[in-house]
């Protein structure tokens, strides 16, 4: 299983970015390999940070390629005060099961 974190500091949102997110968001489901997404928020309120989980590398690379997320990756300076992407392999998880996530 993998991880891929969007983490960034919202900045002004308008139409073409609430298209394109909803767009990104629906073709996520659709991908055999998507896992889900879990969604923070830091205690200050100012960072954000948006877990999405895929089987593979190779759903990753799918999702990626998708033409609309594309497109709003070469205008994310117009949404945004700053972002970080981390893609990580999940090697293992654990806890005493009362915290419900995705990773298991």
């Amino acid at each position: 299983m993998f991880a891929a974190q969007f983490i960034f500091k919202p900045g002004e949102y308008d139409e073409e970015f609430h298209r394109l997110d909803a767009s990104i968001d629906a073709y996520a489901l659709t991908l055999e390999g998507f896992l889900g997404v879990e969604r923070w928020v830091s205690p200050d309120g100012e960072t954000k940070n948006s877990i999405y989980y895929f089987e593979d590398m190779a759903t990753i690379s799918k999702f990626a390629r998708f033409e609309d997320h594309r497109e709003a990756k070469a205008k994310v300076q117009n949404w945004y005060n700053g972002y970080q992407v981390v893609i990580s392999e999940i090697k293992a998880t654990y806890g005493d099961g009362q915290i419900q996530t995705i990773a298991k």
